[in-house]
């Protein structure tokens, strides 16, 4: 495949994480001859957060595969809408319809164990005398709730180094939905104890998505990078003669 047209994966990680999460898929990916790019998401706000990834799409030349993880599965919903954004992979994540929040999706199924060990943390706001909130986990429960089949030294490492999420984001409604103009694939971690794994079904279920399902904890990228990376080539794949502006599923 000329390299023109060859896709780039941008990896999109999620809520209490970073890029390093994908640091067991990023060699699969390279290995098979795919150029990626994993940028820091700001987790500060739903509809910022995806323009900021919109922006690094944009930035891509050629056609991009969009991968995201968890809260990131929300932020590829919105910033998938760019030209050269030919796929959406969705890990254990969020598939927002157009005008649902986070808390909304959330809201129709029972509470993961993460409900209870969230920890809200003030923070300062520029330009405000009022202060925002950050979400995080607590460290003690990460690994069970978020990495309980990763390697437990890894495991606490991630506990200690989580980047938090702007309570903000989680009430935010989407303004589209990526998903009704670009093929999806998902993937459900049937074993994720952070998103009840019926969330990630109902909302891949709703978007038309071609899904499988992995026994995993919720870092799914860590602990089964292959099935990850598989995922991800089956995307390349299909649409690899797809031209690269939005089309209609219907």
């Amino acid at each position: 495949m000329p390299r023109h047209a060859r896709p780039t994966v941008v990896l999109v990680h999620g809520a209490f994480a970073d890029a390093s999460s994908f640091a067991r898929v990023i060699p699969e990916l390279t290995a098979a001859g795919m150029d990626v790019v994993a940028p820091a998401v700001p987790n500060r706000s739903l509809v910022d957060d995806a323009a900021y990834i919109a922006s690094v799409v944009r930035a891509v030349e050629g056609p991009v595969i969009l991968v995201g993880h968890s809260y990131g599965g929300a932020v590829i919903t919105l910033a998938g809408t760019e030209d050269n954004v030919r796929a959406l992979v969705y890990l254990a994540g969020y598939a927002l319809e157009e005008g649902e929040s986070l808390g909304e999706l959330q809201g129709r199924f029972p509470d993961s164990g993460l409900a209870d060990a969230l920890v809200h943390t003030p923070f300062p706001v520029a330009g405000s005398t009022e202060t925002g909130t950050d979400v995080s986990v607590e460290i003690e429960k990460f690994p069970t709730l978020f990495a309980a089949d990763v390697d437990p030294d890894l495991a606490a490492v991630l506990a200690v180094s989580q980047r938090p999420l702007a309570a903000r984001a989680f009430s935010e409604a989407a303004p589209v939905a990526a998903w009704k103009t670009k093929p999806s694939w998902g993937l459900v971690a049937s074993s994720d104890r952070t998103i009840n794994p019926d969330v990630e079904r109902y909302g891949y279920e709703r978007a038309g998505m071609t899904t499988i399902e992995v026994d995993s904890s919720h870092l799914v990228m860590l602990a089964q990078p292959k099935a990850v990376a598989e995922l991800i080539q089956d995307a390349v794949r299909a649409t690899a003669h797809r031209p690269d502006h939005p089309r209609s599923n219907d």
